[in-house]
């Protein structure tokens, strides 16, 4: 997903294997996007595993100084979705830590490792072609 304030920005969604940077796309948020074109935001889906080539670097706002989180490995989550008004998209750490992809520093390298398991549809699920069969 692209959070709420990068509806006005050209997006693709993210594939395994693409190399993305971090970004400020001019419109208050922080989102992701590939080598090929810095104008295209790379949406990710929630439950996505990202690696990161440093340990990722977050802003802290409210003294306008950077901190390590020390972690090299987050899924992708969305949060705060009972209000629309707000960002949404966040990391989820080893540790349990979560913090919004919009704090995060610019110009940090981060490789899509993978992507969450497709959603089954309600009517595909009791068939017989998925009876027996196990879903993540």
């Amino acid at each position: 997903m692209c959070d709420y304030s990068l509806h006005n920005v050209k997006t693709r969604p993210a594939k395994v294997g693409d190399k993305l940077t971090t970004r400020q796309f001019g419109l208050g948020t922080r989102g992701f996007y590939a080598p090929e074109d810095a104008s295209v935001a790379v949406c990710v889906l929630p439950g996505t595993e990202l690696s990161f080539a440093e340990g990722v670097r977050r802003v802290l706002s409210w003294h306008w100084t950077n901190a390590v989180i020390g972690h090299k490995t987050a899924i992708f989550r969305q949060i705060n979705q009972d209000n629309p008004r707000t960002h949404h998209d966040a990391l989820e750490f080893p540790d349990g830590q979560i913090v919004l992809l919009n704090l995060l520093e610019e110009g940090q390298h981060a490789t899509v490792l993978q992507l969450p398991a497709e959603q089954l549809p309600a009517a595909a699920v009791g068939t017989k072609a998925t009876q027996g069969a196990a879903y993540v």
